[in-house]
């Protein structure tokens, strides 16, 4: 629940604010450059979503990868090693997949490859998926840390099934804590032994057509990934804040712009959120009705009989994938 300040309209705008001006959710728009080499022309078959999906022999093959913060990779090799995977395997999980493999790039001095690639293997242990291949380059100027994840959908979930009056639901797990050197909430300590397992209730979700749509959160952020959700459609969304997840003493404006080890959105229609809830509440885990899509490009956030607009999708976008 949002936690008060001076007041509440205070408290609202200090998140919109922090929200639009992070650097997690400005720098997404240099993603709009890919259009000029690789035409969107659907967020299903890429680019777009959190993964492209590719059909073969009638199978849902999905294709996805992350670049890795160069600063945090530098600073934290290890951690850089496990957030190349968890990235991965988070996309596949949002497009409804289960991941079948990990291919990554590192580029470093020895002593920082060496410790990146320990990182990359304990992460794969984790989530249960292999790591089966990648390059290597040595070099004592230059840090590069990228990944990329096969997967498999029995039924996709997408950005492009989004429809004005579709339940939204969060989805996360809150046992963990808020790194002090990046805006990274972990909950690797509490909930790495089952990882592998709630990281394919996503799957189990789309296969059973129970949840239609998902994102991912991550550097933007629960607000910016929900704005990703909803730009293709330009659906907007009013939210009820005081039904949003959050960490107990962790600042409300921090945790929204945070990535966390899991957490997702889902959108589904009415009838089907009582089995998403019981899913992953029966594995300890957070999934709450925020709110709901619109028909109105606006996302709101409402608290109280209090209301302030993070973005109008008509005007706006995270990407500018699809302007």
């Amino acid at each position: 629940m949002i936690q008060e300040t001076k007041s509440l309209n205070d408290q609202l705008g200090s998140i919109v604010e922090a929200v639009r001006a992070y650097a997690g959710v400005t720098g997404k728009k240099a993603i709009n450059g890919a259009s000029r080499f690789v035409k969107p022309d659907d967020p299903i078959h890429g680019p777009g979503d959190d993964g492209a999906v590719v059909d073969v022999d009638g199978k849902h093959v999905i294709g996805c990868g992350e670049a890795i913060l160069p600063a945090f990779y530098q600073h934290d090799p290890y951690g850089a090693g496990i957030a190349a995977v968890l990235a991965n395997v988070n996309d596949v999980a949002a497009m409804g997949g289960v991941p079948k493999g990990i291919v990554n790039t590192v580029v470093g001095p020895k002593e920082t490859t060496d410790i990146a690639l320990q990182g990359l293997q304990d992460a794969a242990k984790m989530y249960d998926v292999p790591i089966i291949g990648g390059h290597l380059t040595q070099n004592a100027d230059t840090y590069a840390l990228s990944a990329f994840a096969l997967g498999h959908a029995e039924r996709v979930l997408s950005m492009a099934h989004v429809q004005p009056g579709m339940a939204l639901l969060f989805v996360g797990c809150l046992n963990g804590h808020m790194r002090e050197d990046f805006p990274f909430f972990t909950s690797l300590d509490t909930q790495g032994p089952t990882l592998a397992r709630d990281v394919r209730l996503l799957a189990k979700v789309a296969a059973s057509g129970a949840a239609l749509a998902a994102k991912d959160v991550s550097m933007a952020g629960s607000l910016g990934s929900l704005a990703m959700l909803l730009e293709y459609s330009r659906c907007g969304a009013q939210l009820d804040m005081a039904k949003h997840p959050m960490p107990e003493g962790v600042d409300p404006a921090r945790w929204l712009i945070s990535f966390p080890t899991y957490a997702f959105w889902l959108a589904t229609e009415h009838d089907r959120i009582s089995e998403c809830v019981e899913l992953f509440e029966a594995h300890d885990l957070a999934c709450t009705h925020v709110g709901d899509t619109t028909a109105s490009p606006e996302i709101v956030l409402n608290h109280s009989g209090s209301s302030m607009t993070l973005m109008d999708l008509s005007k706006e976008s995270v990407t500018g994938l699809w302007d």
